[in-house]
């Protein structure tokens, strides 16, 4: 009955820090909203540079009822799940063979902190001239800005689990494949799901760069690179606010609530509920 119990109270917890976080998200965008009003009104900037909420909105209908936003949305998210994938696989696989072999750990992981650190926006010109104004190059700019974070957090979440582990699970009978599987890949999930949503920022930042300066055909950064050509801003801020919220929903829906399961999977969450 009280392990019943134990694991009803989590549950109730949750769904009331959904809410609070829901209505703390609500209250954020009503004020931001009231203020941007006042700053308009006010008329500090010229009503070209600063349009008001509903101006934005009107925009913002308008790229819906021509399914400029749903095209641009979906062939946006269509390059990052491609790319983003891609950068996971070559990630993890790099990673782990950092792991095995050593030498081309210590080597290879000074090159990818280095690399890490490399402003996306600058593998645009190389880009570009490697591959051409194309969606390659955008995916090549994508996994380029991403796939480092992958590696790193792979190499350093499994040579940072503690040996104490390793050394009471082979005094257990743990050996080989199922050393790795059932205790190193659970003690280094945390520093690999971190890398993994960093990487996807970074994706994230790279791809909407890419594709305003390789000029996308279709995509949120071509609805920015129109704007700005013919001085749309409130079709730049709709926009904007695309951007923003497919950012918000990706980490409340998709990172947070695997997280989670990822957690409870591998009985991480356990210190957290006692």
């Amino acid at each position: 009955m009280q392990d019943i119990q134990r694991q009803r109270i989590p549950r109730k917890l949750g769904k009331k820090s959904d809410l609070d976080d829901l209505a703390n998200i609500t209250l954020f965008i009503a004020a931001f909203i009231g203020i941007w009003q006042l700053v308009y009104i006010l008329g500090i900037w010229p009503h070209v540079s600063m349009p008001s909420p509903a101006m934005v909105a009107e925009s913002f209908a308008g790229l819906l009822q021509d399914f400029t936003l749903i095209k641009s949305i979906g062939m946006t998210m269509y390059r990052l799940v491609i790319g983003f994938t891609i950068s996971i696989i070559i990630g993890i696989s790099v990673g782990l063979a950092m792991v095995k072999f050593q030498g081309f750990g210590k080597t290879m992981s000074s090159f990818a902190v280095g690399l890490q650190s490399f402003p996306s926006v600058a593998w645009v010109p190389f880009a570009i001239l490697l591959i051409g104004l194309n969606d390659l190059g955008i995916l090549f700019v994508v996994i380029m800005s991403s796939v480092f974070s992958v590696m790193m957090s792979t190499y350093s979440g499994i040579r940072n689990i503690p040996p104490l582990y390793i050394q009471a699970s082979r005094n257990m009978g743990a050996k080989g494949f199922s050393l790795f599987r059932y205790v190193m890949i659970p003690a280094a999930t945390p520093s690999l799901l971190v890398g993994i949503k960093q990487a996807w920022s970074f994706a994230w930042h790279a791809l909407i760069g890419a594709e305003i300066l390789i000029a996308a055909s279709v995509g949120l950064g071509h609805i920015l690179l129109v704007g700005r050509e013919f001085q749309l801003m409130d079709q730049i801020i709709a926009s904007m606010i695309s951007i923003f919220a497919i950012g918000l929903l990706f980490d409340r829906i998709m990172f947070s609530k695997l997280e989670d399961k990822v957690r409870d999977r591998w009985g991480l969450n356990q210190n957290i509920e006692r």
